[in-house]
Order: C-alpha cells, then sequence, then structure tokens
C-alpha cells in the first residue's frame, strides 16, 4: 500500500478524481479494507480514503482512537448536515505537515455500506463529523486544502508540485 501525496502528477490526478461507486463488496474488498487501517495508523492518521492509497473506489475508514472500533464506509453519501457549522484545524495524510481550520457543518448524517454490504446511517458531530466529511470529500476529489483562503493555498503548494 503506497500512501498517494501532492508531489507526482499521477497521483495528484487520482486524489482530484471522483471515485467510483464499490460495484460487489467480496472478500479481498473487505481483506482491503481492513489493511487500510493498519496503514492509515502506521502512518499517525485517524481517517483513510481509497484514492489516498490509489484506489478510485467510494469507500473510507475511520479509526479515532486505538481504544474505538474501527469504522467502514462504503459508498457512503451525506443525506444530512447541520446549518451550525464548526471550525476545526485539519490536517491530511496526503498532504504531510500542513494544516489549517476548516469550516464544516457540526453534524452530519451518512448513510452507507458495512463490511458485510449491509447498509446503516450515522449522525455525528464534533470532530468525528469533521472526519467524515474530510474522507468523503476525497471521494469527490477535494481536499481540505481547498478550504483555505488563497494565500494559505499558495504557501501549501510551494511544498508540493501543485499550482
Amino acid at each position: 500500500m503506497e500512501l498517494y501525496t501532492l508531489n507526482e502528477e499521477e497521483q495528484i490526478k487520482v486524489l482530484r478524481s471522483l471515485s467510483e461507486p464499490v460495484e460487489n463488496i467480496d472478500d479481498q474488498l473487505v481483506d482491503y479494507v481492513k489493511s487500510m487501517i493498519d496503514f492509515m495508523e502506521d502512518n499517525n492518521g485517524i481517517g483513510l480514503a481509497a484514492p489516498q492509497v490509489g484506489r478510485n473506489q467510494r469507500f473510507f475508514v475511520i479509526r479515532m482512537s486505538s481504544d474505538q472500533d474501527p469504522l467502514y464506509f462504503i459508498n457512503p453519501e451525506i443525506i444530512g448536515t447541520s446549518t451550525e457549522l464548526s471550525n476545526l484545524e485539519e490536517g491530511c495524510l496526503s498532504i504531510p505537515e500542513m494544516y489549517g481550520k476548516v469550516e464544516r457543518p457540526a453534524v452530519v448524517q451518512v448513510q452507507a455500506y458495512n463490511l458485510r454490504g449491509r447498509p446503516f446511517k450515522i449522525e455525528a458531530d464534533g470532530l468525528l463529523s469533521h472526519v467524515i466529511q474530510h474522507e468523503y470529500d476525497h471521494l469527490q476529489g477535494k481536499l481540505f486544502i481547498d478550504y483555505l483562503s488563497e494565500r494559505k493555498q499558495k504557501k501549501i503548494f510551494k511544498n508540493f508540485k501543485v499550482e
């Protein structure tokens, strides 16, 4: 498994592409998704989306602490957000050592499929809400830096091959 960053043109294309729906939740996909948890934790992350490891598919994983069970989202859809906003500092494994305050809806409702192919819904607030929205954005080809001011974006872009 390789972490895609903004250092290579081909990787940027994947990170900036709209991800395709998962057609079949089989054992191979389940094993891959589970392996993303270890990879993410080895890189000190709390969320990881398929495009960040080179797969243009609609799934992501979240594990905010080692004492919590991992969350798996396959073909997620945001079905509701609050009007109240929350402003938290975000970072991204694909944009190492760069951070910025991002304003997002404080509460989000998501529906997705689990590793058994069963649908579920979740409502989240606080940090979990931000992480879900951040990872969901990856599936849309969007990065947290897109929410930052032009000045902050230029500062970040100087460290990578993006313009």
